[in-house]
């Protein structure tokens, strides 16, 4: 019995030790395959992996345009690309073909990117396409954002024009955004990258109709853990953004930015805004931000038009007129009593610019910017009843944040009775454009109500969204308040604003061409903490809002430079300069805008000049627009017989004289157009080079001297 018990414990101990060793064994095995995989074939391995995870990546979509109202581009993306090399394709893996061709490859790259800084020799190509195969990358990045026409260029060259896939050369397409015009609008135009949280400008605010869908495309991850495309066939196309037309005029916001710069530098001022409106349609025609970065440097960085509220000064008091008219409490010819220009309301003294003022018109005080007239008014009419002037000011839309077409607008500030702010001051001194704060855009829109007969007009400055030329969402002139309001009380106002630029503050800079109406303001700026006193003096910002031509409003204007530093602070010779010139430049490129010229038999004689040698059918042409006659002086001359012609007045007409010009001698060309005497110079074979602007009154070459051709002529105009 303990024998079989013995054999048995003998047999399962047997057995245990043959299971345990077979584990033994096994896990010894393991252990030996891990090591293996993991360091000996690891490599392997790992590249096999690689080679089978497969990821999915968006495709960007080409960005929608930006133009102005006429077409022009304010903001496109243009094609840009990247390209690598695969050292493992055939072109790299035959070594004859590599060695045959790797020479005119290097020549022909070192061409290419010739203008590349530094630029590198054909030997430096060499060397890198040398390198690359001996690492046999497959995704080496050789060049990024080169140009459409290099990327045509380089798929010519030998190896690379073997295509895709044998000739080793990998091309992936993005863009890269452009604006044309440079810095003319930038900050309203925007930008496409996030600043913080916001995105900027219409980029930012159109930003779902421009940025397009993206696609899709499937890339494989390869050894190095680079992805690399699979195939086309894997990949869904991205779908390209929508364009957005705008109401700017490139050529209009050009003269109001050039306008608005020079001032800048002028007075080294921070900051200035200028923007210009149509007033029928509150179409924005031009919109310009400029910000001083060092002494001389301005850049557009912010849009003060629509973003920075501020306190609007004596501007401000177009609104204060426009209540006490509304509600007739004041017409313009009623007198006020200024008080010698100095009064106290509460626990501060207000005062005049021009201290002595006595007893003036409602119209004179507007014209003359009293400050003490306006509070006392404003004071004596509404301090029991202020709801009904807060009515007034809803009505131009001035309480609530404008809707506009640009996110970051800036809410205005606007007491009401019922604000926790609200003192015994507030209404004197929001009478004069203090204590509230509004954009220079809503200021505008203000200005633009008056000029518009009292239709208040929404601000647009978006026309429509397109795709492919098709029209997808339009953008219609929308009226917020069509009697903001009466006409006669508009047409008083616009008297009121006539006599500033007549006999006012703007009286300075009135047009012998055209009129304009507006209003200056000059303002104290406040700071934070210290009220309106920095370093012990203090800080302006000057402003001018308006519209021209005065009879027959078409644009309306507005204008404002913070903290000028040169000694002229006020309105009138810092702001009113940009608002002239921006005017005088549209006036005089607007021919509808121009009064239409009627003539008298008695200023025939008297005040038209004579015509220079000029060429007979131009003269014809602007002798017809001003509907004038004319004649050959000798009535025996067909006026098939000469090109060329003097003209002079004569009986209430013009009489031209047929002119010779000869093919061998030098003309007389004194007192010729540029064009005319360019086109009779060029057509004679000789070169012409032209100085200066207008017409001529030199040239180098006298009359009546023998020419040659090819003989350089110099024409000095003036």
């Amino acid at each position: 019995m303990s024998s079989n018990k013995a054999n048995t414990r003998k047999a399962i101990l047997f057995r245990t030790t043959v299971v345990f060793s077979g584990m033994l064994v096994f896990a010894g095995f393991v252990i030996y395959s891990l090591f293996k995989i993991q360091f000996v074939q690891g490599a392997k391995w790992r590249a096999l992996a690689d080679s089978l995870s497969t990821k999915v990546f968006a495709i960007e979509a080409v960005r929608g345009n930006i133009f102005d109202s006429k077409g022009n581009l304010l903001a496109t993306s243009m094609p840009i690309y990247d390209v690598r090399l695969d050292a493992q394709s055939p072109a790299f893996m035959d070594e004859e073909l590599f060695l045959n061709n790797i020479d005119s490859l290097a020549f022909g790259l070192s061409e290419i990117f010739k203008d590349d800084k530094p630029a590198k020799s054909a030997k430096f190509y060499k060397d890198l396409l040398v390198r690359t195969k001996k690492a046999g990358n497959r995704y080496f990045l050789f060049k990024r954002k080169i140009s459409y026409n290099q990327m045509r260029a380089l798929r010519k060259l030998p190896l690379f024009n073997l295509g895709k896939y044998k000739g080793g050369i990998m091309i992936t397409e993005r863009t890269r955004r452009e604006k044309p015009f440079g810095m003319l609008a930038e900050r309203t135009i925007g930008f496409k990258q996030e600043e913080g949280a916001v995105r900027v400008g219409l980029e930012g605010y159109f930003d779902k109709h421009l940025g397009g869908k993206s696609g899709k495309r499937v890339m494989q991850r390869i050894a190095g853990g680079t992805y690399i495309p699979i195939d086309d066939e894997l990949m869904i196309d991205a779908q390209q953004g929508r364009d957005i037309v705008t109401t700017i005029d490139i050529n209009l916001q050009d003269v109001a930015e050039q306008a608005l710069y020079n001032n800048l530098l002028e007075n080294d001022a921070d900051y200035g805004t200028a923007i210009l409106m149509e007033v029928a349609s509150g179409e924005i025609k031009a919109i310009a931000n400029l910000t001083r970065q060092s002494e001389g440097v301005y850049q557009e960085t912010y849009n003060y038009a629509v973003g920075e509220s501020v306190e609007p000064g004596s501007t401000f008091k177009l609104v204060s007129a426009m209540a006490l008219l509304s509600d007739q409490y004041m017409a313009p010819t009623d007198k006020v009593d200024t008080e010698g220009g100095l009064m106290r309301f509460c626990n501060l003294t207000m005062k005049d610019s021009h201290l002595g003022t006595g007893v003036i018109s409602f119209q004179e005080a507007f014209e003359h910017s009293s400050n003490v007239a306006f509070a006392k008014l404003m004071q004596k009419h509404y301090s029991k009843n202020p709801e009904k002037l807060y009515a007034h000011y809803q009505a131009l839309g001035i309480t609530e944040k404008l809707d506009f077409q640009l996110a970051g607008v800036g809410a205005p500030v606007v007491k009401g009775p019922k604000s926790k702010s609200w003192s015994c001051t507030s209404l004197p001194y929001m009478a004069i454009g203090y204590e509230l704060q509004l954009t220079p855009l809503q200021i505008l829109t203000v200005y633009n109500t008056i000029a518009n007969n009292g239709v208040f007009v929404k601000p647009l400055l978006v026309k429509q969204i397109e795709q492919a030329g098709k029209v997808i969402q339009a953008f219609p002139h929308t009226v917020l308040n069509a009697s903001v309001c009466s006409p006669e009380v508009a047409k008083q106002l616009q008297s009121m604003m006539e006599g500033v630029v007549l006999h006012g503050t703007a009286s300075s800079l009135k047009s012998n061409f055209y009129s304009y109406a507006g209003k200056t303001g000059t303002a104290v700026i406040a700071n934070k903490g210290r009220g309106y006193l920095a370093g012990g003096g203090k800080s302006y910002r000057a402003s001018f809002c308006g519209y021209f031509p005065a009879e027959n409003p078409k644009y309306s204007c507005m204008v404002l430079i913070s903290r000028p530093r040169k000694e002229n602070y006020y309105a009138s010779k810092v702001a009113l300069p940009v608002f002239k010139e921006i005017a005088d430049k549209v006036y005089a490129n607007a021919l509808n805008l121009h009064r239409e010229l009627k003539f008298t038999h008695k200023m025939f004689s008297q005040d038209l000049p004579s015509i220079a040698l000029s060429e007979k059918n131009d003269v014809k042409v602007v002798l017809d627009q001003v509907k004038l006659s004319s004649h050959f002086h000798n009535d025996s001359i067909h006026e098939d017989q000469t090109e060329w012609i003097h003209g002079l007045v004569q009986d209430n007409s013009i009489a031209m004289e047929p002119q010779m010009v000869s093919l061998i001698n030098m003309p007389d060309l004194l007192g010729m157009g540029a064009r005319d005497a360019l086109y009779l110079l060029e057509k004679k074979g000789l070169k012409v080079e032209l100085k200066g602007y207008g017409k001529v009154k030199k040239q180098s070459v006298l009359p009546g001297t023998k020419l040659s051709k090819n003989q350089l002529i110099q024409l000095y105009l003036g």
